[in-house]
This record gives C-alpha cells, sequence and structure tokens, in this order.
C-alpha cells in the first residue's frame, strides 16, 4: 500500500502547524480563539437550499454512526439502506435526490474542504467519520459546486470539523449493546501557543447480527460481525491575526464479515491534508491532501459447501489534490471567488478465482486490472447584494483524462493469458450554476437556481466487476461522463424564532447516468443510459416550544429511466424509493435529563433495473435518553429500530438481506 505519500505529507503537515503555534506562543500575551474552520459562507448560499444538522445532533444520535445521522435529511441516501455495519464497504456510496442506481457517490462529500470518496471506488468511508469530531454538516441536494465541483451531480455533503469552542480538554464515551456490541472513545484537545491539537480514536466492534432470513439460512450463515477503529490528529495554529494553519492525519481500519462465514471484507486508510486560510483584505483558502486506501473482499460460494470462490485481495488506491481559492476585496456589494483545483487517482486491483466445486478449491485465475484519472478544472463564481436581492452565479471548466486503463488474466502458474489495453480518452467539460435570493421580509425568503454538472465514471465502474449472489455485474471500460442539468425554486418561512419551514420544487436530469444493466440470467453490466429524470418536492420543518423541540424533513421523488428501445425505458431507476421522511422530537430542560425520537420511513423501492425485486417499505424509531449526573458524565441510553421491524436490504430473486434489527445501548460521556 503506497503509504510513503501520506506520511511525508502527514509530517511535514503538523511540523508546520507546531512551529507556527510555537512562534505566536508569547508569554504573557492575550488568547486568540482559534476557530479552525474554513471562510465565511458566501451571501448568496442559502439560494441553492441547504440543510445544516448542527452538534447536538451529530453527538446525540441512536447509532453513533454519522451515515445514520445524514438520513434526517429526506433524499439522503447509499446504494443499499445498511449502514456501515452490516454493508459491503464497496456500496456506501452517497446520493441524493434518488439519483441511485450504482454504488458510486454521485454526490461531493467533503471534511474540511477535502473530497472524502475512495480513489477507486468511489465509495465514503463513513466509519472513519465521527460524529463527535463534528460540529456541523451542510446538506445542499442540488448540482453544482465551485470548488472539487467534479463529483457533484446530485450535490454536495460539507463537513466541518469540531472548533476549538467545541472541544472539551478531555472526552470519553464508552457503550456497550446488543449482540455483545460496544463502542469505545476518547479525544485529548489542548491548546498548544495560540493554536490547538486534537488526537481522538474510537474502536466499534461486535458479534453482529444475522441479516439472512430463517428459511435462508444455511450451514455457513453467520452474524455480520465487524471490528473498526480510527484515529485522527487535527492541529490548528494561528500565523497572524489573519492567517490560520490547520493539519490533518487520519488512520483508519474495518473489518467485516457479511452473510456466509469466510465472507471477510476489509477497508484500511491514511489520509493527510494541510490547509491554509486568510481571512484577511485577500481571502485566501488553499489545501494540499493525499489518500492512501486499500480494499479486500472474500465472496464465498452460496451452495455447498461454502467454499472460496473469489478473493478480492488487495485494491491499493492513492488520492493527490488541492486548490486554492481567492476572493479579492472588489467592494461590500460583491463575494468574488476565483480558484483552481485538482485530483488524482490511481489503483490496482488483484483478484483470484477458485473452483468452489472441487474439495482441494483450487486457484483458477489471477485477474489484475488497474487505471488513472485526472481532472483539473478552474472556477469563477460571484455573488451579488442589491438591497434585500442576493444573486449569485458561476462558471467552471474541467479538463479530464482517464489513463494506463488494462486488465489481465493470469494463470495460477503466472502466465499472462490475456491482456486488455484501453485507449487513453481525456476531454473538456464546462458547467456552470446561478440563484438568486430574496428576501421578501425578515421572515420569508424566495430562492431560485439552475445548475449543470457531471462525473467521471469511477476506476471501480471501469475496470472491476464484482457479484453479489446470484448476480455477476461486469465493468465496462468505454463508459462515458454523467452529466446533469437541473432547476429548483423553494421558499424558506421563518415564524418568529419558534418556527421555520422551507419547501423546495426540483426537476433534474441526469445524462449518460451510468446503471446496472441486465443483460442475461443473473448478469448485468454497467452501462451508460439515456437519462435519469427525478422531479419532486422536498419540506423541511424546525420548530421549538419551551424545552421541546421537533425538526422534519420529507422527499417526494417522481423518478424515471429515459432508455428508448430497452425493456426498463419508463421505469423507476433502482434503489430509488418515491417516498422519504424523517422526524426527530426531542425534550431538553435545560441542566436536567433529556429524550429524543426519531422516526424515519422510505418507500417501496427495486433492486434492480428490470423492477422484478422490491424491497418493502420501511418504518424505524430510534430512541435517546440522557442524564447528567455531575462532574461532567452524563448517562446514556440508546435504542435502534425500537419495534424491531424487518428493513429489506437486499432482494435478488428471492436471496433477502435484513438491515440492524432492535439494539439496545448503555454507556456514559464525559466531558472535562
Amino acid at each position: 500500500m503506497p503509504r510513503q505519500p501520506t506520511i511525508a505529507l502527514a509530517l511535514l503537515a503538523l511540523s508546520a502547524a507546531g512551529a507556527a503555534s510555537a512562534q505566536t506562543a508569547e508569554p504573557g500575551g492575550a488568547d486568540i480563539v482559534v476557530l479552525g474552520q474554513g471562510l465565511p459562507l458566501p451571501p448568496g448560499t442559502p439560494a441553492y437550499g441547504s440543510v445544516v444538522i448542527d452538534r447536538e445532533r451529530l453527538r446525540n444520535s441512536a447509532s453513533g454512526l454519522l451515515e445514520n445521522v445524514l438520513g434526517d435529511v429526506a433524499g439522503f441516501q447509499q446504494f443499499r439502506r445498511s449502514d456501515s455495519r452490516s454493508a459491503n464497504p464497496s456500496a456506501q456510496g452517497a446520493t441524493l435526490r434518488a439519483l441511485g442506481g450504482n454504488a458510486s457517490s454521485r454526490t461531493l462529500m467533503l471534511l474540511d474542504g477535502v473530497p472524502l470518496a475512495d480513489p477507486f471506488f468511489g465509495y465514503i468511508p463513513f466509519n472513519a467519520l465521527v460524529p463527535d469530531r463534528l460540529s456541523v454538516v451542510r446538506i445542499t441536494r442540488g448540482g453544482g459546486s465551485g470548488a472539487f465541483g467534479a463529483g457533484a451531480v446530485a450535490g454536495t455533503i460539507e463537513l466541518a470539523s469540531a472548533d476549538r469552542n467545541d472541544l472539551p480538554f478531555f472526552s470519553a464515551a464508552g457503550f456497550y449493546g446488543s449482540k455483545d456490541s460496544s463502542q469505545l472513545s476518547a479525544s485529548l484537545s489542548p491548546n498548544v501557543g495560540k493554536g490547538f491539537v486534537s488526537l481522538s480514536g474510537r474502536w466499534d466492534r461486535s458479534d453482529g447480527f444475522l441479516t439472512t432470513p430463517g428459511l435462508q439460512r444455511v450451514a455457513a450463515t453467520v452474524p455480520a460481525a465487524y471490528d473498526s477503529w480510527s484515529t485522527n490528529l487535527r492541529a490548528v495554529a494561528p500565523l497572524s491575526s489573519s492567517v490560520e494553519l490547520q493539519a490533518r492525519i487520519s488512520v483508519f481500519r474495518d473489518n467485516r464479515t457479511l452473510r456466509f462465514r469466510g465472507a471477510d471484507s476489509s477497508s484500511e486508510g491514511q489520509d493527510a491534508s494541510i490547509r491554509l486560510i486568510s481571512r484577511g483584505p485577500w481571502q485566501v483558502d488553499a489545501l494540499a491532501y493525499v489518500q492512501a486506501r486499500d480494499f479486500s473482499n472474500v465472496v464465498i460460494s452460496s451452495a455447498p459447501p461454502f467454499r472460496k470462490s473469489l478473493d478480492q485481495r488487495s485494491t491499493p488506491s492513492t488520492g493527490i489534490g488541492g486548490k486554492i481559492e481567492l476572493r479579492p476585496p472588489v467592494g461590500a456589494d460583491h463575494v468574488l471567488r476565483l480558484g483552481a483545483d485538482t485530483r488524482l487517482a490511481n489503483g490496482t486491483m488483484l483478484e483470484d478465482a477458485y473452483n468452489a466445486n472441487l474439495p482441494t478449491n483450487p486457484l483458477t485465475v489471477r485477474r489484475r486490472a488497474r487505471g488513472e484519472q485526472t481532472t483539473l478544472g478552474v472556477f469563477a463564481e460571484d455573488d451579488w447584494t442589491i438591497g434585500n436581492l442576493v444573486l449569485t452565479g458561476g462558471v467552471r471548466g474541467d479538463r479530464w483524462s482517464i489513463d494506463n486503463g488494462i486488465t489481465q488474466s493470469i494463470s495460477p502458474s503466472g502466465v499472462v493469458t490475456a491482456t486488455s489495453n484501453f485507449a487513453d480518452r481525456n476531454g473538456w467539460e464546462f458547467s456552470g450554476r446561478g440563484g438568486a435570493l430574496f428576501h421578501v421580509t425578515d421572515h420569508l425568503a424566495l430562492r431560485a437556481a439552475a445548475y449543470t454538472g457531471f462525473r467521471l465514471p469511477t476506476l471501480n465502474e471501469l475496470y472491476r466487476g464484482f457479484m453479489v449472489f446470484p448476480v455477476m455485474t461486469r465493468a465496462n471500460p468505454n463508459l462515458n461522463p454523467e452529466k446533469l442539468k437541473g432547476f429548483e425554486a423553494g421558499a424558506d418561512l421563518a415564524l418568529g424564532d419558534a418556527i421555520k419551514v422551507g419547501i423546495t420544487g426540483f426537476y433534474n436530469r441526469l445524462d449518460n447516468a451510468i446503471a446496472n444493466v441486465t443483460i442475461g440470467t443473473n448478469l448485468r453490466e454497467r452501462q451508460n443510459v439515456k437519462a435519469v429524470v427525478a422531479q419532486g418536492l422536498e419540506l423541511s420543518a424546525d420548530g421549538h416550544l419551551g424545552a421541546f423541540a421537533l425538526s422534519a424533513s420529507y422527499a417526494y421523488s417522481h423518478n424515471k429511466v429515459k432508455a428508448p428501445g430497452l425493456t426498463f425505458d419508463g421505469f423507476v431507476p433502482a434503489q430509488s424509493p418515491r417516498h422519504a421522511a424523517s422526524a426527530t422530537l426531542s425534550w431538553s430542560p435545560k441542566d436536567g435529563p433529556s429524550l429524543a425520537t426519531t422516526l424515519r420511513y422510505v418507500s417501496k423501492q427495486y433492486e434492480d433495473d428490470l423492477q422484478t425485486d422490491a424491497l418493502r417499505g420501511a418504518v424505524t424509531m430510534d430512541g435517546v435518553a440522557r442524564l447528567p449526573v455531575g462532574h461532567g458524565f452524563t448517562l446514556i441510553g440508546r435504542a435502534e429500530n425500537i419495534f424491531d421491524k424487518k428493513v429489506m436490504t437486499r432482494n435478488a430473486a428471492g436471496s433477502i438481506d435484513y438491515g440492524t434489527p432492535r439494539i439496545f445501548w448503555i454507556g456514559f460521556r464525559y466531558e472535562g
């Protein structure tokens, strides 16, 4: 695994941050609060209808998993309904507005401005994203973005790390749950000079739960056990009163067993980034990052004697990138953003196929595939405030390339039996977005926006096939980029400080949408279909009355595939529900016990493009109770899926998996 670039950048970043902090630590000087955040949001940001999840909600979910908290925003989904305890990691792509259909992320997900998607697969390493480490999450469900806009065809999810004001000097939490599950975390965040350093870690493990229905269990059926850990080191230091340096190292590993004994998967990564923020007259946001990732997966045959049929033994990949954004002083009425960004990804797949029908389980063929991708983009965006009206607009151009694609088959003796070299490809994509925000009164704002965007096929989609029994899905090295165009309009109403309501109507069209297309019995291939069209309505509401608070979200998506001449023309895209809703009701008296319950609903969706395998709709309820006991300690009880509903996560010709059952947790949190 290519760890050297990560280690080098990590050491450079932390050394620079430590040196800067030491230089500004003047004895007897006044303390400077270093927030460790990015530049302020431009005034036109609300034109795109963002939804915010605050730190209080992030830290108090029933599961303690970020992907489940993101479910508060109706329309957010992964490829499958499973979370990071019982899903294959490579299926955890994030998307919005029910534009699903494959496992790659159609939503650009950023942490402190750094893209998070795996360089090879495009999935999000949710197990490495601990909610306690975050201060806020902003979700924009429309397409298009300024920096790193090459992947934002279904919106953007921006994560901001916890800042100095969020972090106590020391915190720890421990939970024990059903299925012999445990969740342990701790962080240490001392001031260093006029900055701070935060070191945190978390470990999750469980014997797991059975995903397979009782009548389908066989001798090899085992619970979905998991064991994962992550550590994070972040340093923030001021170089002057307006310039700040931020550095991060993150290391994680995740091990899971899915459905059959021996069907083990693992993912790991080492990420590092360094970021310079200047809040002076010329505002600057500059960052560089490197990611080193790996993934492995063992497939067990679904028929007796349940032997290994495929060992995807390693998928090392590297992502390197950066951006620079400048905001020159152009007057109080304008916020002008000029910048450039780049991302480079390369990866190699190494897998071995075995004959599971023979007692010796012999190796039959080794397969290898690799490729590289590069995007280089420039962008310009301006927000113009004219009294109660804010106009925003931006354009970007991206030069992309897909290079050095190759697949090989190698005999057990080491002889190359087949080689396919794929032609290098490149091109330009131009995209833009614009919007208007009009404050009718102090309590009512109207907004409208239009946008375009694009996404390159991932190296996984181009070169790596996969199998989820009994269906085999082939890769396709000839896939073209997806292209989105859309528009939306909405309104935000505030009834005093107690109630806020938002409504958005939207139309999105994703041309060249990459889908898993059925081409034979139990055989699919990734293909570009003409388009996926999504139109619908999104509602949100937040209200407070004394100690009570209610937050709710609903999304309706009328989606269909345009594929003239094909069987599924006019069908609903795979893995795309029509309705999704979430509501959280909490009771939180000041300095006392608190209670919260979350109700979620997702309607029926289809497993496949031909709508032959349906996943039933499901309603689940979670709950959290907290009791402060003094001296920084809080006792916490959590309950997931309180009524133990069967949430269908997979249905392949009647072969079914279920998601998380009822799980109770008891634990504590300490801050001091």
